[in-house]
């Protein structure tokens, strides 16, 4: 009886957590009047079921199964538009607002058929749009952004656990992050300050709507300072109906988020994240013990049907300390002699004024970011000994940032402009003992940089005959009060041109040319000896990069696409370090500060390589993405001699492909092959000196044989299940993602230690009293199983 009870109550459960109760509503409007659209025709894609918008602009979906569904929103003289994997649950609708574009070139009653990759006009080419459910369903990314798209063509990662991302041979500083056209600069925790990488992202992934990824092409309003990419997020909004409450528990953090409303015309997005990977760790014996909290918030006000006041945060706290306890082993105990006490704070506020008119809309955005990075060293980790301090750092870069930006249609003639802003603080105390060569000597310095920077730019696209040749053509102007080199703005002028063309409805050509430019690192601008700037004095200028990128694409399958793209960038300007010999190109993919040195702009490099994708949307339940690059990144050494730079992956291979099927279950699965990526050998002899050993307590490269050596190949498999269940006023997710499931042990660059005693102490080399005998070890990079289980409760 008791059995029979049990079966008839999970068939009742199951029921009721499918139950046909899901809603899909919003507004379709016009984006650049913000005018409601009437009588758009929106429907599940491959079916009839659908609503018609009223004179508001509003439209609503009910009675639907909860799962995953294609929007088409169509109607005569407008672009349509698909609205790929709407999430429908029971316990929520789903509110989706469609921007709905006008077609300047077919206002006549005929049928357009829906581009399920719809390009901008700005940027035709090196485009990618990702959406939130590509982001949290990515096997083995821990629902973390920058994982997300490491699947992308062109996008090589680190085979270590950390989150930099070299854009088609670009260092990972060559990256620009924006949050509903607010810049966010830091993205990550544990960032390199001079860099952009980090092991953990920070932002909420359940707030993102959707991502532009630009590896070239960069609109000239969001791609000033940028080299290699840009990161443009777009946010939801909260929920205009009832307050909803997420709860994520996974294998090293907790977060909560709230969704809701004000009033009926103020919603609000708010989450903060806890990590209690300290305590994972120190249970594990492991050296260093990180600790993480973030926070995010968006509130937008709709002050009436012209005007809406965007307001965003993001932030974090990092905590770096070392578990001294775990000092048994020699991998341990090298850990321990090179890492230092890290402390980090970030955090971005900004604004956003929108004003919307007939055919033109105005965005004033002002903003203030900061970052606060300390670091300590001591040597033996021993506090009680001023003596003993190695490094003793502490840096605030703070900007506060003002753009003005038009966006105007007319006559089919899309026609950006505006001007930019921005009063940046940089302070640096810095106490440093380093070596160069054989010679150990110390760093001290204070520096205080007020710096102010101006920027215009300007761009118009138009389509012709038809829609099938696109063309745009934009130009950027900056400047800053550094130097008089610096000020003058025809010096970092910034053209760029892009054309599209369709040579069938299915098959269409794609070009951009452009050069840009960007600042070095605060780091490198504000450093000082003797109290001078000592790169002012050496001439120091903005890094420029010029791009010419071409491909083809093919669109005739359903809810898929192929893409091919050829790439040449060339760098000059390029700061090239004068104490290292090395150009700052090649660093900035680990820990640390990178630029705080003297240099110059002498460095030259260039990247060039092919690009192809197969990018299959959900369709009948399948999803998928294989994606091959193959690249050369390569940079001057100290000869004047092009070497491949650090980011020189040659093939880089992706094959992502998941199922979603009934019932709430979904598996997916990752592969991902990175050709053997270069590493400097290390200079033994002058590392195993007493005084460098002990300043450094890690091997130092020797730049003379730059990138002359080659990891091994990496390659993994992730996997990832999740079951969803659905039930009239709440949801559960539960999730199992496994990396590196077959337990690959990539070959890394190795690592140089000295021998030690039974208590630990190092050996002197009884050949030479000058010098530590020292020893190798294996370093292979995450050779280990990951499982994770994680939970999802949405209230």
């Amino acid at each position: 009886m008791k059995k029979l009870l049990f079966i008839c109550f999970t068939c009742l459960l199951s029921q009721w957590a499918m139950a046909q109760n899901g809603i899909i509503k919003g507004r379709v409007f016009d984006p650049v009047s913000n005018e409601p659209v009437p009588f758009v025709n929106v429907i599940i894609q491959g079916t009839t079921d659908g609503a018609t918008t009223d004179i508001d602009g509003k439209y609503e979906i009910s009675g639907l199964v909860p799962g995953l569904y294609n929007l088409q929103a169509s109607f005569v003289g407008y672009k349509t538009r698909l609205i790929y994997e709407v999430e429908v649950k029971n316990a929520r609708a789903a509110i989706i607002d469609i921007e709905l574009e006008e077609n300047a070139e077919v206002l006549e009653a005929v049928e357009i058929e829906a581009d399920p990759f719809s390009k901008s006009q700005d940027s035709p080419v090196s485009l990618r749009r990702i959406g939130v459910n590509e982001i949290r369903r990515n096997p083995g990314g821990n629902r973390d952004i920058s994982r997300a798209v490491q699947v992308l063509p062109g996008v090589a990662s680190s085979p270590t656990f950390r989150n930099d991302i070299f854009i088609r041979g670009g260092a990972p500083s060559e990256n620009r992050f924006y949050i509903d056209g607010i810049e966010v600069p830091v993205i990550n925790h544990f960032s390199t300050q001079g860099s952009s990488g980090g092991p953990v992202g920070m932002i909420n992934v359940d707030f993102v709507r959707d991502l532009d990824f630009y590896s070239g092409a960069f609109p000239a309003n969001i791609g000033g300072n940028a080299l290699s990419s840009v990161f443009d997020f777009k946010m939801k909004d909260g929920n205009p109906d009832k307050l909803r409450t997420n709860i994520t528990i996974g294998s090293s953090d907790a977060g909560i988020a709230f969704d809701g409303s004000f009033s009926e015309k103020t919603s609000y997005l708010f989450s903060a994240r806890y990590s209690y990977l300290q305590f994972l760790f120190r249970g594990i014996g492991l050296p260093f013990l990180p600790q993480y909290t973030d926070f995010q918030y968006k509130v937008k006000h709709k002050l009436n049907p012209k005007n809406t006041l965007t307001i965003l945060g993001i932030g974090a706290i990092d905590n770096f300390t070392l578990n001294l306890e775990a000092n048994e082993t020699e991998e341990q105990q090298y850990l321990l002699d090179n890492i230092p006490v890290n402390e980090q704070w970030n955090y971005t506020q900004g604004f956003k004024f929108t004003n919307f008119r007939d055919n033109s809309y105005t965005n004033f955005i002002f903003s203030r970011n900061m970052l606060r990075n300390t670091a300590k060293k001591y040597f033996e980790n021993d506090e009680t000994d001023e003596g003993n301090k190695i490094l003793d750092y502490a840096s605030d870069e703070a900007e506060n940032k003002l753009r003005v930006e038009n966006i105007m249609r007319k006559n089919g003639f899309k026609i950006t402009t505006g001007a930019a802003y921005e009063l940046a603080r940089y302070t640096n105390n810095t106490f440093n003992k380093i070596s160069v060569g054989d010679s150990v000597f110390t760093v001290d310095y204070d520096s205080k940089l007020i710096l102010h920077k101006w920027g215009l730019f300007g761009q118009v696209s138009k389509s012709f005959f038809s829609g099938r040749f696109t063309t745009s053509l934009g130009l950027r102007a900056d400047g800053n009060n550094y130097s008089s080199e610096m000020a003058n703005p025809f010096k970092q002028l910034s053209p760029r041109l892009s054309f599209s063309y369709l040579l069938t409805p299915d098959i269409g050509l794609n070009f951009n040319t452009g050069m840009y430019y960007q600042l070095p690192s605060y780091t490198t601008l504000g450093y000082r000896e003797n109290g001078e700037l000592v790169n002012k004095n050496n001439n120091l200028q903005y890094i420029r990069n010029r791009h010419l990128v071409g491909g083809i694409e093919y669109n005739g399958l359903q809810n898929a696409r192929i893409t091919v793209e050829g790439f040449y960038k060339l760098y000059d300007q390029y700061p090239f370090s004068v104490l290292q010999q090395v150009s700052l190109a090649n660093l900035g993919g680990d820990f640390g500060v990178i630029g705080d040195e003297a240099v110059t702009s002498d460095s030259k490099g260039r990247a060039y390589g092919l690009e192809f994708l197969f990018q299959q949307k959900l369709f009948k339940g399948f999803y998928g993405i294989l994606s091959y690059t193959l690249s050369w990144s390569e940079f001057e050494d100290l000869n004047g001699d092009f070497v491949p730079s650090s980011w020189d992956s040659r093939h880089i291979v992706n094959l992502v492909a998941g199922k979603k099927f009934n019932k709430g279950w979904e598996i997916g699965a990752k592969w991902r092959l990175s050709t053997a990526s270069p590493y400097t050998p290390i200079d033994e002899a002058t590392s195993s000196l007493i005084p460098v050993w002990d300043v450094n307590g890690l091997a130092l490269p020797d730049y003379s044989q730059l990138n002359s050596a080659r990891i091994g190949d990496a390659h993994q498999l992730d996997i990832r299940v999740d079951k969803k269940w659905s039930f009239p006023k709440w949801s559960f997710n539960l999730f199992l993602d496994i990396q590196n499931l077959y337990n690959n042990n990539p070959q890394l660059a190795p690592n140089l230690t000295v021998e030690r005693d039974e208590l630990g102490n190092p050996i002197i080399n009884p050949d030479d009293p000058s010098r530590y005998l020292t020893k190798y070890l294996d370093n292979a990079a995450n050779g280990t199983v990951l499982p994770s289980i994680g939970i999802i409760v949405e209230l």
